[in-house]
């Protein structure tokens, strides 16, 4: 396990700082990534890491920005550090879909595939518990 585990999931609540996946529900720990890749350039310190997900973890990859699909631009992803989730992200109760509200959110929503089939059912399901958002 990553040593700065404890650390990035006390501050993330032990959920997903992009998708906001609670890890409760997972039998295994969420990953400690770089927000900013070191291999771009990224710091390997604090502020730099978020508590990921597997699913928004590999789709994230070394990418720090993406296209959004609205206005196809290339524009930031979204930055747990610097980016309020509620400014950027919506999830409609009724469909379990994560709304991107601002192009970082779209393009987040869209790189991430957070609202691919398997991730709205477990979504309905963490919804039903009350275990998201």
């Amino acid at each position: 396990m990553n040593p700065h585990y404890a650390l990035v999931a006390i501050r993330a609540g032990h959920r997903c700082e992009y998708c906001h996946a609670p890890e409760a529900v997972f039998n295994f720990a969420f990953e400690v990534e770089h927000i900013v890749p070191t291999s771009r350039g990224g710091l390997d310190v604090p502020a730099n890491w978020a508590l990921a997900c597997r699913c928004c973890n590999l789709r994230k990859a070394a990418h720090v920005t993406a296209t959004d699909p609205q206005t196809q631009a290339e524009v930031p992803l979204f930055h747990p550090r610097e980016d309020l989730w509620e400014e950027h992200f919506h999830v409609d109760p009724q469909t379990a879909r994560i709304e991107g509200l601002t192009p970082t959110g779209r393009a987040a929503v869209d790189r991430l595939e957070m609202n691919s089939d398997s991730q709205r059912t477990a979504r309905f399901q963490w919804l039903r518990l009350e275990l998201f958002p």
